[in-house]
């Protein structure tokens, strides 16, 4: 089995190759869903998809995924060689899906470091019973039945070698630099590259998949290959990846050498190949005028120049893969870099009267501009398009639509916007549950009801996504029956979840986030997707741990439209550094309404404690942080303060602080966990002095103002 084998870097690959594939096999299954057949190009897509995670999985012998990859890719075989009539594509449909879920739970499995142990008998028995009736569909319409599609274990990637008058014969050498790590997976990756023009395809070490140490002998010894191929030298060149070779050696033989040089390959049926006849004098003649072995040679040049290769420049490779950890490992560092910079720059021993910095500052003013790009640059690489999250809403609508018989489309717009790779794994489950919402809540249980109301059988939920203002708005919008403000108030009332206010005393906004309360619920039936009184309250908390918020908007019998407004990083924000006494705190700038000063005669004060404040004939509530956190030498008298009026999901709140201090970049740093959690607080900073300030969280500020209320 897989454990018997050091394969941690082939198993990396393998998941990557097929996580990948899965992806776009299922992109292709969701957008033709509708039709009534996959077309030819899909066909072949989904065949080739099939067997390189069959003939990947089989390498390192994963053997439920090879059977239930093996078994579809015998499908679509015989779909693509027969081309039949009235497949039945909704349930062919549900069998390529069956596939990815059963692969895509095995590699989870592997990710998460445990033995893929899943049971395919049952599936696989579902594939062979649908391929049956397929093959006497073929035979009833009179097609001639296709050769069967045979799998042989994969050992390398060998193809039985059938010379034409066209074919080329090459014995290439590859000799890595003395440093180069891995050279097992880079000799991989030449085999890899070279089996799509491949006719006959041998190497030496045989092993590199399953035996680490094959690395040290292809350092010592280089790595070999024998290749038959239609292609020419060049194009054969240009294929192989030459950023870690020495030396690359390219000898073109005639077949005759190649037959010979099969047998020193430890390939016993090479007498089995049809060599044809010995060469003409005269060709080998020609041949003297061609390119002599080594020619082609890439070698190292000069320390700091790039290599070369004579007569032939092969193709750079311009996109690599790097670990994510590696990435969040490089903006951490980026961050240090930005507190760094503020502490050089913000340094007290800069502040003596008198003291000449104009080179200093000319110099600064270049470090900043430096850390700045340098800044932008690693968050560009940590952007990722939001396509395969809403992909996985495709499948969702799909499947749940389908168990709820309800017709429904989804309209995908904006599904290139980019957002931070952690922001998307945050923001992941909470935009599931509000697409199922929207399937189950949302659009009617009958078509009849929708007509009646003159709108088309068929539902439709929209689900787009847009980028403003260094906000990323996400939004899920159903033309469906809408919320019912009457009943949303009667089922908060019933389970006490709000106090004893008359209907008229909430706006719509209000009651309608009467829905991510905890415990609310206005479906009578617990289903698989909703009744629980579970949901809502979580995809807010989640929202609001990554500084972002959930708008609501519904007009009942219109639909209903839920907005995710999320930031586009959660590593690095613009604040304003004020103080509270001796205590510097972070206001994210966003948050910031306005800056105010008032008097003591826009003070309320209630019997109970609270305190308002009332600013243009409005009432916002009033926090005095020098009260709230117990922080002396602190200023008391509002009038000799500061009032900063903060927004949090259309609620306001005033806080007091002593004085601003500055705007600038902010390092978030999470708030170590042997510190009590404090509410209003969500992270902390080092300023360039060396303090420490604390991020205030809005959304902390407001609940525990209601709390205390």
């Amino acid at each position: 089995m897989a454990e018997e084998f050091n394969t941690e870097s082939m198993l990396d690959m393998f998941l990557y190759e097929s996580g990948q594939l899965l992806e776009k096999l299922e992109g292709i299954i969701l957008e033709k869903q509708d039709a009534d057949c996959f077309d030819d190009a899909d066909i072949n897509e989904i065949f080739r998809v099939m067997h390189t995670i069959k003939g990947s999985s089989g390498v390192l012998m994963y053997e439920n995924i090879t059977k239930v990859t093996h078994k579809l890719e015998d499908v679509f075989y015989y779909l693509r060689e027969s081309h039949p009539d009235d497949v039945p594509h909704t349930e062919l449909v549900e069998k390529v899906l069956a596939v990815s879920d059963f692969v895509t739970g095995e590699l989870d499995k592997l990710k998460n470091g445990d033995t893929p142990d899943g049971d395919e008998h049952q599936l696989v028995e579902d594939l062979d019973e649908f391929l049956g009736r397929l093959k006497g569909e073929i035979t009833k319409q009179g097609i001639q039945m296709p050769q069967a599609n045979k799998h042989e274990e994969p050992k390398q990637f060998y193809i039985t070698p059938v010379a034409g008058d066209d074919s080329h014969f090459y014995r290439i050498s590859i000799h890595y630099r003395s440093d180069t790590q891995m050279s097992n997976i880079r000799a991989y990756s030449a085999t890899y590259a070279l089996k799509e023009v491949a006719e006959d395809l041998l190497y030496t070490p045989d092993d590199i998949l399953s035996n680490e140490a094959s690395g040290d002998v292809i350092l010592a010894e280089g790595f070999h290959m024998l290749l038959q191929t239609k292609s020419s030298k060049e194009e054969v060149i240009s294929l192989i990846d030459s950023s870690e070779a020495e030396e690359i050696n390219f000898d073109e033989l005639t077949k005759a050498e190649y037959g010979k040089a099969l047998a020193e390959f430890g390939r016993e049926d090479a007498v089995t190949i049809d060599l044809g006849d010995e060469q003409k004098p005269e060709e080998k003649e020609k041949k003297k005028d061609k390119p002599a072995p080594g020619d082609y040679v890439v070698k190292t040049k000069e320390a700091g120049k790039g290599k070369t290769l004579a007569k032939h420049q092969a193709k750079q490779q311009t996109i690599i893969s790097v670990n994510v950890e590696k990435m969040d490992a490089l903006m951490d560092l980026i961050g240090e870099l930005v507190i760094a910079e503020a502490v050089v720059l913000q340094n007290p021993d800069l502040k003596v009267p008198g003291l000449e910095l104009s080179n200093f500052q000319k110099a600064s003013g270049q470090l900043s501009k430096i850390t700045t790009e340098l800044q932008e640059v690693i968050m560009s690489m940590r952007m990722m398009p939001l396509t395969t999250v809403f992909q996985k809403m495709k499948r969702i609508v799909f499947d749940v639509s389908r168990k709820l018989d309800k017709d429904i489309e989804l309209e995908v717009i904006g599904e290139n916007t980019e957002v931070d790779k952690n922001i998307i794994e945050h923001i992941t489950d909470p935009l599931m549950h509000l697409v199922r919402n929207s399937v189950d809540h949302g659009i009617e249980e009958n078509a009849e009801d929708r007509t009646s109301l003159g709108k088309p059988a068929k539902g439709k939920i929209t689900l787009e996504a847009k980028n403003e203002g260094g906000k990323v708005y996400i939004s899920v919008k159903d033309d469906g029956k809408g919320l019912n403000k009457d009943k949303l108030y009667q089922k908060a009332m019933e389970k006490g979840l709000i106090e004893n206010k008359q209907i008229s005393e909430f706006t719509d906004k209000e009651i309608f986030r009467f829905i991510t309360l905890p415990g609310f619920s206005t479906k009578e039936e617990v289903t698989e997707y909703s009744g629980r009184g579970v949901g809502m309250d979580v995809v807010v908390k989640n929202i609001q741990a990554i500084g972002g918020r959930l708008d609501i908007e519904s007009v009942e019998f219109e639909g209903s439209e839920m907005t995710l407004i999320i930031p586009l990083t959660l590593a690095i924000i613009n604040g304003i550094v004020v103080q509270v006494g001796n205590s510097p705190f972070v206001i994210e700038t966003a948050s910031i309404k306005e800056f105010v000063r008032v008097g003591e005669d826009s003070l309320i004060h209630e019997p109970s404690g609270e305190e308002y404040i009332v600013l243009r004939g409005e009432c916002y509530p009033f926090i005095r942080l020098n009260e709230r956190y117990d922080l002396p030498d602190s200023i008391h008298n509002v009038e000799e303060g500061i009032v900063v009026v903060l927004e949090h999901e259309g609620s306001q709140v005033c806080v007091l602080i002593d004085k601003l201090l500055q705007e600038q970049e902010i390092v978030v740093k999470p708030i170590p966990p042997y510190v009590k959690k404090v509410k209003g607080l969500s992270g902390c900073t080092q300023l360039g002095d060396g303090s420490i300030a604390l991020i205030l969280d809005i959304a902390g500020l407001l609940m525990h103002d209601g709390e205390r209320r």
